[in-house]
């Protein structure tokens, strides 16, 4: 039977044996390495003498429909302890002298199989992190240091905080709070604990579905989305400065609830457009003709708070990766729209000059990276080729004017020269098209100061030929 767990505290064996212990499905990867491993056993060793010792919090969800109880934080050091003591188990159970420990560990055997048994890994990297990690515990436990005495105190002297509720949203909250007070998050682990807590009443029951999305995601994509794309998007448009994404900033994402915002004009249209696409997608003839509609986003629209955060999050990390896989390409076509020569020429210097990988050239290349991404976010593959050369002479000038380009450097180019005001004012593709851009000339070229060099340079060669260099 099922312990009854409000709050509580309980030892590593008793934990692994509470009754339907399970990771549900919207947990992240199991990302523990050995070197988390390592770091358990050497606690095991420098703590082995104190009555009891603390190793974190867990919060669960209980379902009592399925009489399951969901680990909602903790699953990394849940699994760790469970592959630890299995290996015990498995590696030094047959030559124990303690008849307690021997007799303790068989009590813990079928709960530790059950657990494994109804557990499914999909992910590769928590296949490949679990199956290493088993290896590095067996090799731990089979250590001759490892005595009789850290087996005894791992299972009975190691304790967890435990925080059980019946409420899943109550248990995402509370999980939200933890971290807050714990670890230092990044900015979107603060947005995802924020949106989560602006999902409406009536939509409670997609939290699950919503984070296993968004944990699907690895992290360091996430960091680099709203770092590199679109905080700096959105900044640039709104004509601020745009050089460091951090807590502080997060504000840049949040928006409005609209289900308790009052109903000033401004939201309407996006309260008209909320709820029509979800009319829209929920209506009986989508089952027959197969017809979805997606939340017409856009990168400097105002936020909506909750699910569609997270929709609009999906939506860009897609986007993003498209349009700058597409431009790595070699391919003569561009998301389906056949290349211009130019357009084409433009792309494989970009991706192949020989000082691409330096700082300022990957600064560079970022802005023409946003930028592109900014006019298509609003035209789409309108004028595409011409939006190319546009974007890469208003962008890679910088480059032929400075010898040294820093995040500053960049920052102050777009501030100076903000085509991304410009897109955002925009009504037709022409509107940005036709912008002008001076010439560069020898005396503007300060990255290629030593004589000869400039005739050299890929990036001149290209401004000469599209007669932007004199």
């Amino acid at each position: 039977m099922a312990q009854a767990l409000d709050k509580g505290v309980l030892t590593v064996s008793q934990l692994l044996q509470l009754d339907g212990l399970t990771i549900p499905a919207y947990q992240r990867p199991y990302k523990w390495t050995e070197r988390n491993v390592n770091q358990l056993f050497q606690d095991l060793r420098l703590y082995k003498e104190k009555s009891a010792y603390r190793l974190g919090t867990l919060v669960f969800h209980r379902d009592e429909h399925e009489e399951l109880l969901n680990i909602v934080d903790g699953q990394q050091r849940t699994l760790t302890l469970l592959l630890s003591v299995y290996a015990i188990i498995k590696e030094r159970r047959h030559d124990l002298v303690r008849q307690d420990l021997s007799e303790q560990l068989d009590t813990l055997k079928e709960p530790l199989e059950a657990v494994m048994d109804g557990q499914q890994f999909d992910s590769e990297i928590s296949q490949r992190n679990l199956h290493q990690n088993y290896l590095e515990v067996k090799r731990l436990v089979c250590r001759s240091e490892f005595t009789e005495q850290h087996i005894d105190f791992l299972l009975n002297r190691c304790e967890i905080v435990i925080f059980t509720l019946n409420n899943i949203s109550e248990a995402f909250q509370f999980f939200d709070s933890q971290n807050a007070r714990g670890r230092d998050l990044e900015p979107h682990d603060l947005l995802k604990a924020y949106h989560l807590r602006e999902f409406s009443e009536q939509e409670q029951y997609l939290k699950a579905s919503t984070v296993a999305a968004w944990e699907a995601l690895e992290s360091n994509e996430l960091a680099t989305l709203f770092a590199e794309y679109l905080y700096r998007i959105r900044r640039w448009a709104l004509g601020h400065s745009a050089r460091y994404f951090g807590k502080n900033e997060v504000g840049l994402f949040k928006g409005v609830n609209i289900d308790h915002v009052a109903h000033f004009p401004y939201v309407e249209s996006l309260r008209i457009a909320h709820h029509y696409v979800d009319d829209y997608n929920s209506q009986y003839h989508r089952k027959i003709d197969g017809q979805e509609r997606v939340f017409p986003f856009h990168l400097d629209q105002m936020i909506i708070n909750g699910r569609r955060f997270f929709e609009m999050s999906a939506h860009y990390q897609n986007q993003v990766k498209a349009i700058v896989s597409a431009e790595h390409g070699e391919s003569d076509t561009f998301l389906g729209i056949k290349l211009t020569e130019k357009a084409q020429e433009i792309l494989y210097v970009l991706n192949n000059y020989s000082n691409r990988h330096r700082t300022g050239d990957k600064y560079v290349r970022a802005i023409f990276d946003c930028g592109l991404i900014f006019y298509m976010d609003k035209f789409g593959t309108a004028e595409l080729c011409s939006a190319i050369e546009k974007v890469f002479v208003w962008a890679y000038r910088l480059r032929i004017k400075q010898q040294v380009v820093q995040l500053a450097t960049m920052d102050n180019h777009v501030m100076n020269h903000n085509l991304f005001r410009v897109i955002k004012d925009a009504i037709l593709p022409s509107d940005v098209l036709s912008i002008p851009l001076q010439s560069l000339t020898d005396a503007d070229n300060k990255n290629n100061t030593r004589k000869g060099n400039a005739a050299k340079d890929p990036l001149v060669k290209l401004f000469k030929v599209m007669n932007y260099y004199e």
